[in-house]
């Protein structure tokens, strides 16, 4: 149908249509290049800090930890409360041992938490930092926002940790590693008894030893 219209009136449709289909790739392009950005904003990997899970199996008990790892992003983390230096977690103070919502603990089967018997279940894990140990609290507690819980009625978030509500408490030891950890790592690393409950944040590293428990036992 072009062949029979002028010379002048082909060059005009030419470029109409050069301009047309550069518009319609471009917007093709915008649309693709966009819609997985406003994907990616909405999933949870694009917290500050993200999701972790540690995990493993001793024998037929299931043993697995869910908590939030932030990092460090240039702050000190743990130090001494009144000091010159403003710590993230100073010592001394309740901690999540994480970040967002509370850490848990699930168990399938009995366990034995530096020499103590934590029956099978689920449990948020509250930690007291201090210079040269631990205080690794075990609580009922469950899907907590940090160590509080939002009250529905007054929309306000109020304390739910409490001591005197632990299930098992036990004091351990803190090292000082040698290599910078950025990112807080909780890992469940195997050993010939069972496996360590390992904390790393900053150059702090704390181990609490998991054992099986005989389930015939009480």
């Amino acid at each position: 149908m072009n062949q029979h219209l002028p010379a002048r009136l082909k060059r005009a449709t030419t470029r109409t249509a050069g301009r047309t289909g550069a518009a319609v790739l471009a917007l093709a392009v915008t649309l693709a290049t966009s819609a997985p950005v406003a994907a990616q904003d909405l999933h949870s990997s694009r917290r500050p800090s993200p999701v972790g899970i540690a995990k493993a199996l001793m024998g037929d008990t299931y043993v697995k930890v869910t908590y939030g790892r932030p990092y460090m992003r240039g702050r000190a983390i743990f130090g001494g409360a009144g000091e010159s230096t403003t710590y993230l977690v100073p010592f001394g103070e309740v901690w999540r041992t994480g970040a967002n919502e509370a850490t848990e603990l699930t168990t399938t089967g009995p366990l034995w938490i530096e020499g103590m018997r934590l029956e099978a279940g689920t449990y948020s894990i509250f930690s007291v930092p201090g210079e040269t140990s631990w205080s690794i609290h075990f609580s009922p507690e469950l899907g907590l926002d940090g160590t509080n819980r939002m009250d529905e009625a007054t929309g306000q978030f109020l304390p739910a940790f409490d001591p005197e509500d632990d299930v098992l408490r036990v004091e351990v030891p803190s090292h000082t590693s040698e290599e910078v950890v950025d990112q807080f790592t909780i890992e469940l690393e195997r050993t010939p008894q069972g496996a360590d409950l390992v904390f790393s944040w900053e150059r702090t590293e704390v181990r609490v030893s998991l054992h099986l428990a005989d389930t015939s036992s009480n």
